[in-house]
């Protein structure tokens, strides 16, 4: 007898292979429900995240006290980041990810709680911003470790696509929607809507099933030393940390934005808004018509060709003087690091034994959150030595330059296969 095929099932691949694939929202409740909660309370972090650099801003009147407040979070990412992956592999996964939404939250309490009394200090605000970091580090690891134990493997291209579309559009619209709030009935009304928000997050972890690492003995201890040994003798998972360096610190134009945006295309403050905007959209993009990734197997030759082009796409950013044109290539490198950023998780999900997936992730939340900010500060450094031409250019190229060596150095990265991970 034939099969019964229906009309929806003959269409649907073709979709998926356009658009997103949102089979991992489809097939697992618990993963629905984890997305759900976390795009939810991430655009609220977001609108916080401004509405705490408005508020240090109208007490100071000080831009270098609003910069302090990247730097209260940056330092407890990076240090707690690699704390809170070996604790993710100690404990059960599910509590810390609910207990350290719980912390945010309070976190976020404290910040309506203060304003609503009218108590308006910059050491609380730097201590809360401090305190969600924290917990930030505390949770990601967890969450991001629980997505294999959801999902099969060859649903996590799926799954990282659908969570950069989480990341990308709440670093869009967050803000956006944190300054009307904040305009409208003050921050208050942002940082009791974060607190709402968590509510999502909060009730996805409490609803998921026990997630104790596998493997693991009653008195097992993990070390944040023993996940760097794991995975200094394990090239292909070095190599995706080593791609990503080469494209953040070598060539992150970011910091140059305000200077180009005068030089280059004779702007003000809105240029420098859309330049910002730009590889954020390209991003958003990239995660919308994400479907033909789950066809990928070569997972390593598509990082450093995605890589590549993020290099090639700033370079020639560097190169242009008409801003259409500028955005146009800010978007096209957003859009290939999304493509990186999908393949880079998946391996390091895929790869990675689940007793050791909590110290990984902590170690790609430290790569992520200090590679920008050194790109910021190479990218200052070369501009002030040369020239912003000079530095967007040679860091672009220097990006393709580095990561064609990594792919020659390491010619196994880009034979690896999705269908067999080795890390």
């Amino acid at each position: 007898m034939a099969p019964t095929t229906t009309p929806e099932k003959s269409e649907t691949p073709l979709r998926s292979r356009i658009f997103a694939d949102l089979t991992p929202l489809r097939v697992s409740p618990d993963y629905r429900r984890l997305w759900c909660g976390n795009t939810i309370s991430w655009m609220g972090q977001q609108m916080t995240a401004l509405a705490v650099s408005l508020q240090v801003y109208a007490l100071t009147h000080s831009t270098f006290a609003v910069g302090l407040v990247g730097l209260c979070s940056l330092v407890p990412l990076v240090v707690f980041g690699l704390y809170g992956g070996a604790i993710a592999d100690t404990v059960d996964r599910r509590k810390l990810g609910l207990y350290s939404a719980a912390g945010a939250t309070a976190m976020s309490l404290t910040l309506a709680g203060a304003a609503l009394a009218g108590y308006h200090r910059v050491w609380l605000l730097y201590t809360v911003v401090a305190f969600q970091a924290v917990c930030f580090a505390m949770n990601s690891p967890a969450r991001s470790s629980m997505i294999p134990r959801l999902l099969p493997t060859e649903q996590l291209p799926a799954a990282n696509a659908l969570n950069s579309l989480t990341s990308n559009l709440g670093l869009m619209g967050g803000p956006m929607l944190g300054g009307v709030i904040v305009g409208l009935w003050g921050y208050q009304a942002a940082y009791l809507i974060d607190v709402a928000a968590f509510s999502g997050s909060l009730y996805a972890m409490w609803r998921l099933p026990s997630m104790r690492p596998e493997g693991e003995g009653p008195r097992r201890r993990a070390s944040v030393l023993d996940g760097l040994r794991f995975l200094a003798t394990r090239p292909n998972l070095r190599m995706t940390f080593f791609s990503d360096l080469a494209a953040m610190v070598l060539a992150q134009p970011r910091a140059l934005f305000p200077a180009v945006a005068v030089l280059w295309f004779g702007g003000d403050a809105k240029t420098v808004g859309l330049l910002v905007a730009a590889p954020a959209v390209g991003a958003v993009l990239g995660g919308l018509f994400s479907g033909w990734l789950g066809g990928i197997r070569r997972h390593g030759l598509a990082i450093l060709i995605a890589v590549a082009a993020w290099g090639a796409a700033i370079a020639s950013f560097g190169l242009s003087r008409q801003l259409w044109l500028g955005l146009f290539f800010l978007a096209v490198a957003g859009c290939a690091d999304t493509i990186s950023m999908v393949f880079r998780s998946t391996m390091l999900q895929a790869a990675t034994p689940d007793a050791m997936r909590g110290r990984l992730q902590g170690v790609f939340i430290v790569v992520v959150a200090g590679g920008p900010r050194l790109g910021d500060f190479l990218a200052g450094s070369v501009a002030d030595l040369t020239s912003p031409e000079t530095a967007v250019i040679g860091g672009g190229l220097a990006c393709v330059l580095v990561v064609a060596g990594l792919g020659l150095g390491r010619r196994a990265f880009a034979r690896y296969d999705a269908r067999d991970p080795q890390p």
